[in-house]
């Protein structure tokens, strides 16, 4: 029999990964939804999803990179941090988060292994999460100041968070096929914003290349040569019709920036505090 624990909101008792449908706070997907197993199905499963719910429930239950699924998984049985111990872990790819309508896309790098694997919820559940959440709530993005887990009450005003890799990569590395494999679903994600959007912010290099080939793949204008990330750095993306949205980079919330002072909570405040124009 497969151990069960509690989960650290609602008190259910659920199994490591969990399945969809299995009563999970928020679980997008259920024993229904279309699984991708290769690069070739994700694409197809991509660009078929008629809306953000849908989308969002083939991410969950993806199984399309072997060496990922096997990652995720084996942290949410054997390999779960000692303090997170007697929690069930999500151990399942990330769907994003945050207001469908939104005019603000936050493309991040992928999950970390006991953050959104554990908690199944973008950048919660570690030292990343509570930097950018907090900032998040400074800035009016965010309901709360905090992102503990799914269920939490956390909700996100004008703003929704996605990943470049949606699965929990070893040593926090996609490789570049994963990278390639997982793209559809961004690519997707960036067509449902279009009618809304005005601002991509990027974290990291990573967030801000996804981004850009995300963009040309869907057939937006991206300017060439290709623009080079940094802090607080800009370009100008152009949309069918004319309309034009803004690319925006920003350090990445890792505890290596954060910690060095890299990247400051008043740093990426403004960052923020720019995009609600």
């Amino acid at each position: 029999m497969e151990p069960l624990d509690p989960h650290p909101v609602t008190g259910e008792l659920l199994p490591s990964p969990v399945p969809p449908g299995a009563g999970w706070p928020g679980d997008p997907a259920d024993a229904d939804t279309p699984v991708a197993r290769t690069a070739a199905a994700v694409r197809r499963l991509a660009v078929a999803a008629p809306d953000v719910p849908e989308l969002q429930a083939r991410v969950s239950v993806c199984r399309a990179c072997p060496r990922l699924v096997r990652w995720r998984e084996d942290v949410a049985t054997s390999g779960r941090r000692a303090s997170f111990a007697d929690q069930p872990y999500w151990g399942r790819p990330g769907p994003s988060f945050g207001d469908p309508r939104a005019g603000v896309l936050l493309v991040g790098l992928a999950p970390a292994a006991n953050g959104t694997n554990r908690t199944g919820r973008m950048f919660t559940g570690d030292s990343s999460g509570d930097f950018l959440w907090a900032a998040l709530h400074r800035t009016g993005f965010a309901a709360k100041p905090t992102s503990v887990a799914a269920g939490d009450g956390q909700a996100l005003t004008d703003l929704r968070i996605v990943a470049a890799v949606r699965c929990a990569p070893p040593a926090n590395k996609p490789t570049p096929a994963e990278r390639a494999t997982c793209s559809p679903w961004l690519e997707r994600d960036l067509r449902f914003a279009e009618p809304h959007l005005r601002a991509i912010l990027c974290l990291g290099s990573i967030g801000w290349d996804a981004a850009l080939a995300g963009a040309r793949a869907v057939g937006w204008e991206v300017p060439a040569p290709k623009p080079r990330f940094g802090h607080a750095a800009e370009a100008t993306l152009g949309l069918p019709g004319g309309r034009s949205i803004r690319l925006v980079g920003s350090y990445h919330v890792s505890p290596h920036n954060t910690f060095t002072k890299r990247l400051t909570p008043d740093m990426l405040d403004e960052v923020l505090t720019g995009l609600r124009a």
